[in-house]
């Protein structure tokens, strides 16, 4: 849970840089297919009312704003995409999954959909703006059975579904206020609680067998000094109780279901790749030769690839030793300085300007905290289940 991309908010610049040159750190750019015309086709057991057209207007959503996206194929099957309508949700065919998602059309939401899809598997979005996700995911939308679902019709398209991922909330990298602040627990509350109950009523036969839930590693609160690992007790702090509360919506399920749903939920770090998120702000500031850290630099940036962040999902739907808090974060952690250095070392620029706290601060008040504090997270359930991560330093990632 991080505002670490609000660096190119302070310099805000317009002009267009150059393509930046590697030099050292590889930053990895997954290309995204291109959707071709689809027909429409109703998806088993949910009506297909208002199914997308293959010439929609291409957009990606990316936390805090919008970008169009170059797309290359990942596979050559065309996909079913539907809108949903009242109707019961029927089984995935053997060997494949199907995975209702909440919080499909963001950063991490938008790749696992990809990956998915890519594998042959069936995907529900469960969204608040049928016509808003599917455009936003419309460059993520390789092949198989997507479907669209608005929020009064979650509790039919959930029944049936091998598992439901939960990334859904209000973004936290902006001024804070008492409005604000209520709006970041509340999106998060509401739609864990939505998913919950509807898992819940399932009938046993056709129940989910795995709730994927995001939380942040805001959970632990901050330090300069610890290490915190999956069995650390949560901090104090305005972050930790939405941490906190997010949590325990999610695993109210174990209980209502009698552990028959498992339950994983993911403590998201800081979540890089070049194309988006933390990483995607941070560039063009460095392009430009203004780039440097935050604050002191010392604090501590727990950060993690993209693809490892959708694997480490992938891996909680599928292994069953996956379950409880489960740290998404890199083994290697590393201070605010050394991410601005090895970043400026793959761009060949400097990182000799940092951004002094009472600017950020005038940014976002009490928001700073999330970019001038950090902490030390070891994911220590990820590598005893058996994950291997595919960037376990900064200079890889």
């Amino acid at each position: 849970m991080s505002a670490t991309h609000i660096h190119a908010t302070v310099r805000a610049t317009h002009a267009t840089p150059p393509r930046a040159r590697s030099r050292g750190v590889r930053f990895a750019q997954p290309s995204i297919a291109a959707l071709p015309k689809t027909s429409t086709t109703r998806c088993p057991g949910l009506s297909s009312r208002g199914a997308l057209r293959g010439d929609d207007a291409l957009a990606a959503s990316i936390l805090g704003g919008s970008t169009a996206t170059r797309a290359t194929r990942l596979t050559s099957r065309k996909p079913t995409v539907v809108a949903a309508a009242a109707g019961g949700a029927s089984q995935p065919a053997k060997g494949r999954m199907c995975v209702a998602i909440s919080g499909a059309s963001g950063f991490v939401g938008s790749r696992l959909v990809a990956k998915l899809l890519a594998g042959g598997h069936e995907v529900r979005v469960l969204t608040r703006d049928v016509n808003a996700a599917r455009m936003a995911l419309r460059g993520s939308m390789t092949g198989g059975n997507v479907t669209f679902v608005s929020p009064e019709k979650w509790a039919a398209a959930i029944p049936g579904c091998t598992g439901v991922v939960n990334l859904a909330g209000e973004p936290i990298s902006t001024r804070w206020n008492p409005a604000i602040k209520a709006e970041i627990m509340a999106s998060r509350i509401k739609a864990t609680k939505r998913i919950a109950d509807a898992i819940a009523a399932c009938e046993p036969d056709r129940r989910p067998g795995v709730l994927v839930n995001a939380s942040a590693i805001g959970f632990y609160g901050t330090s300069e000094t610890r290490t915190f690992d999956e069995d650390a007790p949560a901090g104090g702090d305005y972050l930790s109780k939405v941490c906190q509360a997010w949590e325990a919506t999610a695993e109210e399920v174990e209980r209502t279901c009698d552990g028959a749903t498992r339950v994983v939920v993911l403590r998201l770090g800081i979540v890089l790749d070049r194309d988006g998120g933390a990483l995607g702000k941070m560039l063009p500031t460095f392009q430009i030769f203004a780039g440097g850290p935050m604050g002191d630099g010392a604090q501590w940036f727990s950060w993690v690839h993209r693809e490892d962040a959708v694997g480490i999902v992938v891996e909680s739907l599928t292994n069953p030793e996956m379950r409880g808090p489960v740290n998404v974060t890199a083994p290697n952690p590393v201070r605010m300085g050394e991410m601005c250095a090895a970043l400026g070392r793959t761009l060949g620029r400097p990182s000799w300007l940092p951004v002094p706290d009472f600017a950020i601060q005038a940014l976002l008040g009490e928001g700073a905290t999330v970019v001038l504090q950090g902490q030390k997270v070891a994911p220590n359930a990820a590598l005893k289940a058996g994950y291997k991560f595919k960037y376990e330093r900064i200079d890889d990632a």
